[in-house]
């Protein structure tokens, strides 16, 4: 059986522009080449060779559930949540209660917010 390593997560997006810069802002995230092509798709590194590909897609409706996220983690929760509330960005608990984090059962704290085009995206403290 072949193993396998995550490489890349792709999200259709309204405005790449827009996008770009809100994860660049939230996540201090940096533009890296798209490699693949000369399209309008931008990629940003999560690091550790892990990337976030924006895929511009104007005219698409983009249906999106709080079920279907991504999440990135942190050392330390409370100061990003600060960084959400410095810059205005509404967050919830996995309950939809807004300005809370939520603790799982394994203790791990997590909040969810949305980007620009509604994805949801979690942050949370797992080691």
């Amino acid at each position: 059986m072949n193993s396998f390593t995550f490489n890349h997560i792709a999200l259709s997006v309204k405005d790449v522009d827009q996008s770009i810069t809100f994860y660049q802002k939230v996540f201090n995230l940096k533009e890296i080449k798209n490699t693949a092509s000369s399209s309008k798709t931008r990629w940003l590194s999560l690091g550790e060779g892990k990337e976030l590909h924006l895929i511009p897609r104007p005219k698409d409706e983009i249906k999106i559930s709080k079920a279907v996220h991504f999440a990135l983690n942190t050392t330390n929760i409370e100061r990003f949540v600060l960084h959400l509330e410095q810059l205005n960005i509404k967050y919830f608990n996995w309950v939809d209660e807004p300005n809370k984090i939520y603790v799982r059962n394994d203790g791990v704290k997590q909040v969810y917010f949305k980007d620009p085009n509604g994805y949801w995206v979690e942050v949370n403290d797992a080691k």
